[in-house]
């Protein structure tokens, strides 16, 4: 992000979407290893020759190999790629504006200039407000709102928002109004309402 600053521009804060949708990968990680475990002790022990007599004692290592092969398959088609998603994500606040970025192979960005932003929403779930996470939605004065999923601490993320828009230079907020609105007035809510819904 340092090379992609403007002059004057300074980087806030930068995180990552909420963890809790890793939960899941971890717990399948878990469930795969423990099951692939036990059903490689039982092949050693000769559980398969039991159920099927054609399957001789010949045949564990390639029965271990296939118990392995698919546990494998589980954890990299299933696991991997929630967690190289959740990675690879990003959420850049700096003192200009906002940059949400998303994948690692494939990436996509979003940038949000904060002086064209007018109002900040914030939406929680139950679980969410339990984790103090949120989607926090920005009305750009465009038809449709920028949306940022999971946010982590969104209280904190949304009062760093506020705060940098408050610190940008009057004339850039004049310049996003004209060409946002088409107008010289002040967005009502940046100058009196937009930090009372804290």
């Amino acid at each position: 992000m340092r090379k992609e600053l403007v002059p004057g521009e300074q980087v806030i804060v930068v995180t990552r979407p909420q963890p809790r949708k890793l939960i899941a990968p971890a717990l399948l990680f878990i469930l795969v290893a423990a099951l692939a475990a036990y059903a490689s002790a039982w092949i050693v022990k000769g559980g398969p020759a039991k159920l099927v007599p054609l399957i001789t004692p010949d045949w564990t290592p390639w029965l271990i190999g296939a118990c392995l092969a698919l546990a494998a398959w589980v954890l990299v088609a299933r696991c991997l790629p929630k967690v190289v998603s959740w990675q690879a994500s990003r959420y850049i606040l700096t003192s200009r504006r906002l940059v949400v970025r998303y994948g690692m192979l494939r990436r996509r960005d979003q940038q949000v200039p904060l002086a064209a932003v007018r109002n900040v929403f914030i939406e929680q779930t139950l679980l969410q407000r339990t984790l103090r996470s949120g989607t926090i939605s920005l009305d750009t004065g465009y038809p449709s709102n920028t949306v940022i999923p999971d946010v982590p601490e969104v209280m904190t993320f949304r009062d760093f928002i506020l705060d940098a828009v408050d610190e940008l230079p009057e004339g850039e907020l004049l310049q996003a109004d004209d060409t946002v609105h088409g107008s010289d007035e002040w967005p009502w809510d940046m100058r009196e309402g937009g930090r009372d819904e804290r």
